[in-house]
């Protein structure tokens, strides 16, 4: 085989390598997007814009997950932690305030007990991301409207909204046997 031959066909397999790298990629960003949604383009803000770090990021939360040991809630402990949101559920109409603290620790507890790792809130939520990307945002914003009340910047409507999205990620942990799938 000439030289000549030999340079071609190299430079041939590495456009075809190239082309089908850059295609995984799009699909793996497809994929990417349409599973966490809005948590997709936040994450890609939070990289400054790059796409291919958001991808990177969301990728590792998935593998760090998928080593996780995520297991639904047995039915009695399930029961306790239904009865235990009425009580927080409840106490709102007196104490919104304490209500919404007690509510974010619930919905702690309850991941804990499915088998993720509490230590800190930017891991839950992004830990959360993986398997619910449909009600992280919930999550953020209920525990953002916290952060803010500690600070005296929220009102009774904005607790009120808090605790929703507290209950909508409460009810998906305490009843999901398969994580969410995407929309």
């Amino acid at each position: 085989m000439s030289p000549t031959l030999i340079v071609i066909l190299i430079i041939a397999v590495l456009v075809i390598i190239g082309i089908a790298v850059m295609i995984i990629r799009r699909r793996q960003r497809e994929r990417l997007q349409q599973h966490f949604g809005a948590e997709y383009e936040r994450q890609v803000e939070a990289a400054g814009g790059s796409k291919a770090k958001a991808d990177a990021e969301l990728l590792k939360r998935e593998k760090r997950v998928e080593k996780l040991d995520i297991r639904p809630l047995p039915p009695a402990e399930r029961d306790a932690f239904a009865e235990e949101w009425q009580k927080v559920q409840a106490r709102f109409v007196d104490d919104p305030e304490r209500s919404i603290a007690l509510a974010d620790a619930l919905v702690a507890e309850v991941m804990k007990a499915r088998g993720y790792p509490v230590q800190d809130f930017e891991q839950r939520a992004a830990d959360i991301s993986v398997d619910h990307p449909a009600l992280v945002r919930n999550y953020r914003a209920a525990h953002e409207v916290a952060v803010r009340h500690s600070h005296g910047d929220a009102g009774t409507e904005d607790l009120r909204k808090a605790l929703l999205g507290y209950r909508s990620l409460f009810d998906e942990l305490l009843g999901t046997e398969q994580p969410e799938l995407a929309h």
